[in-house]
């Protein structure tokens, strides 16, 4: 949100400053401890047999869910907004993936894999992530039912009824596709498990920025509306004119 306290700050001398900052100290220790609580809930989530096949287009040809892991027991996917037919994917989820890609060997070294899917078919998705000069691994859904299994696309008639299933609830959605991170898991014999999904705002931890964004007495500096990114843009377009990038 906005906030008044770049314009109109509170000045204070040293000491005085530094009994606020411990009280907001003691705050910021009970907030991490509650993180790291619901943290602990996140992995003792039962898990659910993945019994459907999934095949994806990638750039190498058909693959199948199993082998996004690589070679690894787990599997993290974001859910892209790319829609078939878009000109260009979300700047949101654009946004979010600007921080994946530096995550990647970190992932990997923690037996952690990284995909990334839309529904968009490859042929579209492909130039994006060229112009974007992503690394990840990106493949397409267009084919199967993986998107509206999980969640993140959503059909015409439920768009028609104004009511979709989205974020563990009814409710009303603006788009065809919406954002979303996904883990599965796969054992020694080969199964796959889905064992964690969040949404909406749910996904907003993925964007470092914010996390620095909060640090800063200007903060967000966003105006208070729902999702209040309109800042935001695709990292090659921030040095155009507001105008000319509404206008696309």
């Amino acid at each position: 949100m906005k906030t008044q306290s770049f314009e109109k700050p509170a000045v204070v001398a040293e000491d005085k400053w530094l009994a606020a900052r411990r009280e907001l100290l003691r705050e910021e220790k009970e907030l991490t401890r509650l993180h790291d609580k619901i943290a602990a809930k996140r992995r003792e989530l039962p898990w659910v047999k993945v019994e459907k096949t999934y095949v994806f287009d990638a750039p190498g040809g058909p693959v199948p869910l199993v082998d996004l892991f690589n070679g690894r027991s787990q599997l993290a996917v974001y859910h892209f907004m790319l829609g078939p037919g878009w000109d260009e994917g979300c700047k949101s989820c654009s946004f979010i993936a600007d921080h994946l890609v530096p995550t990647i060997p970190h992932l990997q070294a923690r037996d952690v894999t990284l995909a990334v899917v839309s529904r968009a078919p490859l042929a579209e998705i492909l130039p994006f992530k060229e112009r974007m000069g992503w690394s990840f691994n990106w493949v397409s859904s267009n084919r199967n039912d993986f998107n509206f299994d999980y969640h993140v696309s959503f059909t015409e008639e439920e768009l028609a009824r104004s009511t979709v299933y989205y974020n563990y609830g009814l409710r009303g959605f603006p788009h065809g596709e919406a954002p979303g991170f996904s883990v599965f898991a796969k054992d020694a014999r080969g199964d796959i498990y889905h064992t964690y999904s969040t949404y909406g705002r749910g996904v907003e931890q993925f964007m470092g920025t914010y996390t620095i964004l909060d640090l800063v007495p200007k903060g967000r500096d966003e105006d208070p509306v729902d999702p209040g990114m309109d800042w935001v843009r695709h990292h090659d377009r921030y040095d155009q004119p507001a105008d000319a990038v509404a206008a696309r």
